[in-house]
């Protein structure tokens, strides 16, 4: 029996197609959901209207794939926006679904919950518009926080200059207090670490397979984060391994994921390909 689930993010809409606990592809559409929500903290009618568009796309695709439920959930940019209403009527309207806006702490729990399952460990998840750090150890939350702060954010409230970007990450940073996550192992999801990855790689065509599992060190991610600041953006596109819709916000996005894993005292990092996605289907069918 196939289940699906559509993720609403802040910077992509995702699709996943699983069937016996296992995910048989996933797609994606970048519709920058959040762009401008950091300045005035709505959601802009074109980026609700190409997201909506999106989710009625993914509908029709796993309902041709006979899905037997298709699930539709939104993080962050939903959940902070304050026309949040108008974009779930819209979508409502245009696919008949119903949207399921989760917490930041839910959030966090889908992210761990589909990248581990029931191992111990954490991960950092840096979205378009928030960033969650979790750890479990012997099935307990020993720490979680959901920051305000993530990729189009970021991109929104200091462009592409390093010390504006750092600045303003460290702002939002501080919020995450004390917690030493040095002697667990870390994941990290969502676009940027799977992109960063990708990259390392140096893949010409994207492979989950290939990027599922590599590990990235708190250097090289600041020394990629100052290459895609200090290069146009036409020239980060051309990199091998890069996401052409992430050319403007990938810069931010590395530097942003250096910077939690230096406050949290993270040296490396292991890309994780199950996320969130995952997690959602996982904790509604009640599969963990």
């Amino acid at each position: 029996m196939k289940i699906s689930a559509i993720d609403v993010g802040s910077n992509s809409v995702r699709l996943a197609v699983t069937a016996d606990g296992k995910t048989l592809y996933k797609r994606g559409a970048a519709t920058r959901l959040a762009e401008n929500l950091a300045l005035t903290g709505s959601l802009l009618p074109q980026a609700m209207e190409r997201t909506a568009l999106a989710i009625k796309d993914f509908k029709e695709e796993a309902e041709r794939e006979n899905c037997a439920r298709i699930y539709v959930f939104a993080t962050a940019a939903v959940r902070s926006a304050q026309n949040r209403q108008a974009f779930l009527d819209r979508v409502r309207e245009l696919c008949g679904l119903e949207v399921d806006v989760v917490s930041g702490a839910d959030e966090a729990k889908l992210g761990i919950t589909g990248a581990l399952g029931g191992r111990d460990g954490g991960i950092i998840d840096v979205g378009g518009a928030s960033t969650e750090v979790t750890v479990r150890r012997g099935g307990e939350c020993l720490y979680s926080h959901s920051a305000n702060i993530g990729t189009v954010r970021l991109h929104d409230l200091a462009g592409r200059d390093l010390a504006k970007l750092t600045e303003a990450a460290l702002a939002r940073i501080a919020e995450y207090g004390e917690f030493d996550a040095s002697m667990y192992d870390m994941y990290a999801i969502g676009g940027t670490a799977t992109t960063l990855a990708s990259v390392k790689h140096g893949l010409k065509v994207y492979d989950p397979q290939v990027t599922d599992g590599t590990v990235l060190y708190a250097g090289e991610v600041y020394d990629m984060a100052k290459r895609f600041i200090s290069l146009s953006v036409e020239e980060v596109r051309r990199i091998s391994g890069m996401e052409p819709r992430r050319a403007d916000i990938i810069g931010g996005g590395c530097l942003l994921n250096y910077l939690v894993m230096r406050h949290f005292g993270i040296e490396r990092i292991t890309v994780s390909e199950s996320d969130n996605l995952e997690g959602y289907i996982m904790l509604k069918e009640g599969t963990l």
